[in-house]
């Protein structure tokens, strides 16, 4: 099964579009947990058992891992996620962005190490950064394209003169994702739910390619406008909230917590399809 084939199956089983980001802040623990960084991987997989029959997807971030010293514990996690919700599909979120041997070791980091189904990347070094993660058959790569922060604009808003009708860089990535770039389908594309215009320009530009949408929830991006923009019944969207399941109590119940967002953030995902 390809990493698409198990988003839609997940889209399917679970009547989600929601990814549960997995952003893990120590600090920001409940009370029995605060401050401990070796409890990350028993906060993180509470959320996962909490959510797994509400989410399309998970994304875990590993800069929330790796600066805490806590590779050994996302490699737990992935493990328990693929054991405990193995209809669940993971994205690796960690925007890599190298060419040659060391983009082939991103990519086994991402796949063989963590055993992720698909990792974000950047396009910007060009086809030859993102060519060696699409030789993991099955594997996906979601490529940032139109991204939720304000400065995304410095350089994903410019016009690239020269190219035919002058489109702006984030249009050109689009192009890519659906054309040349897909050779086998694996790839997908970021765009943020801040932008729900750029959001449909995308979508008319990527009919097919699965979209990545972070920007939901804490970030304040509006739901009902992004599905609007972006779904399409033969083209998944992957809606992402992190902070506000993840924290949505600082309390022992936060688990409890995080499923009753994660349930609410869904169903307003599902009800804007209609």
């Amino acid at each position: 099964m390809t990493f698409l084939d198990k988003l839609r199956a997940a889209e399917r089983q679970n009547g989600s579009l929601l990814c549960v980001g997995l952003d893990p802040e120590p600090t920001k623990f409940p009370a029995h947990l605060k401050g401990d960084a070796s409890k990350i991987y028993d906060f993180c997989a509470r959320i996962v058992d909490a959510t797994a029959d509400l989410a399309i997807a998970f994304k875990p971030q590993i800069a929330y891992f790796a600066a805490h010293r806590a590779e050994g514990q996302l490699e737990q996690l992935m493990e328990h996620m693929r054991r405990n919700a193995p209809h669940v599909p993971t994205i690796l979120d960690a925007k890599r962005g190298d060419i040659g041997s060391t983009a082939e070791q991103y990519a086994r980091e991402a796949f063989e190490r963590y055993g992720a189904d698909a990792v974000t990347l950047s396009p910007f070094m060009g086809f030859d950064s993102v060519e060696p993660y699409l030789r993991h058959h099955g594997k996906g790569a979601f490529l940032l394209c139109r991204t939720s922060n304000p400065g995304g604009a410095d350089l994903q808003g410019q016009r690239l003169a020269g190219v035919e009708g002058e489109p702006f860089l984030y249009e050109h990535v689009a192009r890519l994702a659906q054309g040349p770039w897909n050779l086998n389908g694996q790839l997908g594309l970021v765009v943020g739910a801040t932008y729900p215009a750029e959001i449909e320009r995308v979508r008319a530009l990527a009919p097919t390619v699965p979209l990545l949408i972070p920007g939901v929830g804490a970030q304040g991006g509006d739901a009902v406008a992004t599905v609007r923009a972006g779904w399409r019944p033969d083209a998944p969207i992957v809606v992402n909230s992190s902070r506000a399941i993840c924290y949505a109590s600082s309390g022992d119940d936060f688990a409890e917590a995080a499923r009753r967002e994660a349930i609410r953030t869904r169903d307003g995902l599902e009800a804007a399809k209609s």
